[in-house]
């Protein structure tokens, strides 16, 4: 199910191609990161250069030269070395990097000062995405100033940089088949996850307790990366919308916002599921419940090629803005209460995002000052919800303290949409079923 070796060359031809004539595109790996004094957090490749190599070590430079003679991918790596290997695990070194990863030209990452500064200098332009890594930009302009320096000996400082995050988050936006099958796995392991979650949650237990389930589950479907911290919080915890303490004891009576998903083979899924701790939803919840789940398959419904990026959102904020005047929550008129926003002091983010090597994918949301276009290909999500903050003395006491969230990875197909998440519970009945059960 991995992505194969012909579809990471055709990744860099298609970024080569929008590259300039005598140009250079550099992509530096990311980097190892501390966790506490002498232990380092598990290594995660930069997701625009695994996007374009597969490669998943640190310490690496991708470099492409539109036109070379010898070959237009290059990249930088760490040598083998049984020694460190002994103790950190295999390198693929230089030989590797051809051979394993279709690499034209390889070298060794200390020769890199001496090598890059010669393929940068002449060049009519260079592609960096400078900002993202403090230690390569200085590295860089150290590179960039040293040829400066030589100028009056005939060489020839590059003539300017441009961004490269642009054209390549613009590739990554539209999914290739192979992607779309890894995230409609990822969608069917979250699925497991969070319907796990459901079957195991009693009153009394901790939130980490359904954390614990939901990594189990996830890991022995096979994927062992979580796509972000798990968020579980129950009662008044689900009104905070990034809570990630997850250490509160589950009362009865109380709901619980689940918000977590999986990484597999570096694609996320995101989903958010809301149930009740006793497996039976209050008048109160259900009633509130019934609203989000509502404004998420109106939104649903607005997701198909042609349709623009905020005609989802326009949807779901149209059927909060209904219920919550229906319950009593807000007062006035549909339309006047929209245009204002009144709805933001219960709903007050947007209804998804794109979704993909990233859980808040790259992708520009509108273009040449206009909403984007949906795409086949483009997965997003959509994730409406309604939290009623336990300090809000303008609803009455029995609505304060609840926070909903129902959200589903969706993918846009040729004739409109697929919800890759689909395999897990969302209406009340099927959720107290699975809960029952």
């Amino acid at each position: 199910m991995s992505i194969s070796k012909t579809e990471f060359a055709r990744r860099r031809k298609n970024l080569i191609a929008l590259m300039e004539p005598n140009s250079i595109a550099i992509i530096p790996s990311a980097l190892e990161q501390m966790r506490s004094r002498d232990t380092e957090h598990p290594f995660r490749q930069d997701s625009d250069f695994y996007y374009l190599s597969g490669f998943t070590e640190p310490e690496a430079v991708i470099v492409l030269t539109p036109g070379r003679r010898h070959g237009q991918f290059m990249m930088f790596c760490r040598e083998r070395d049984p020694g460190m290997e002994l103790w950190h695990g295999f390198r693929a070194g230089p030989e590797g990097v051809c051979e394993k990863f279709a690499a034209d030209d390889a070298f060794p990452i200390g020769d890199i000062d001496d090598i890059l500064p010669g393929l940068i200098e002449g060049r009519d332009r260079v592609y960096y995405s400078m900002g993202r890594s403090t230690q390569f930009d200085r590295q860089i302009m150290d590179w960039v100033n040293s040829i400066r320096s030589k100028e009056s000996s005939g060489a020839v400082p590059p003539g300017e940089f441009t961004d490269l995050n642009h054209m390549v988050h613009d590739l990554r936006l539209v999914k290739s088949a192979a992607e779309q099958r890894l995230l409609r796995r990822a969608g069917e392991i979250t699925a497991r996850g969070h319907s796990r979650a459901m079957r195991f949650c009693r009153p009394g237990q901790n939130e980490y307790q359904l954390e614990a389930e939901l990594t189990h589950e996830f890991a022995s479907s096979g994927a062992r990366h979580l796509a972000y911290p798990s968020i579980v919080g129950s009662g008044a915890n689900a009104c905070t919308l990034h809570y990630l303490d997850n250490n509160c004891v589950m009362r009865d009576g109380d709901l619980v916002l689940i918000d977590a998903g999986c990484e597999l083979e570096y694609y996320a899924s995101d989903v958010s599921r809301t149930f009740p701790v006793n497996g039976r939803f209050s008048r109160e919840q259900r009633a509130l419940y019934e609203v989000v789940l509502q404004a998420q398959l109106a939104a649903i419904a607005q997701i198909k090629p042609g349709n623009h990026w905020n005609q989802p959102h326009n949807a779901s904020v149209r059927v909060i803005t209904e219920g919550l005047l229906e319950l009593g929550l807000l007062r006035g008129k549909v339309d006047k209460l929209i245009e204002r926003e009144a709805y933001r002091e219960f709903y007050m983010h947007r209804v998804g995002h794109w979704l993909g090597l990233d859980v808040h994918d790259v992708g520009d949301y509108r273009v040449a000052g206009e909403w984007r276009q949906l795409e086949a290909g483009m997965v997003m999500t959509v994730e409406p919800g309604i939290y009623v903050s336990p300090q809000n003395s303008k609803v009455a006491r029995k609505w304060r303290g609840i926070g909903i969230r129902v959200e589903d990875d969706v993918l846009v197909t040729p004739g409109g949409c697929e919800i890759l998440s689909a395999a897990v519970p969302k209406t009340v009945e099927d959720i107290e079923a699975l809960m029952a059960g």
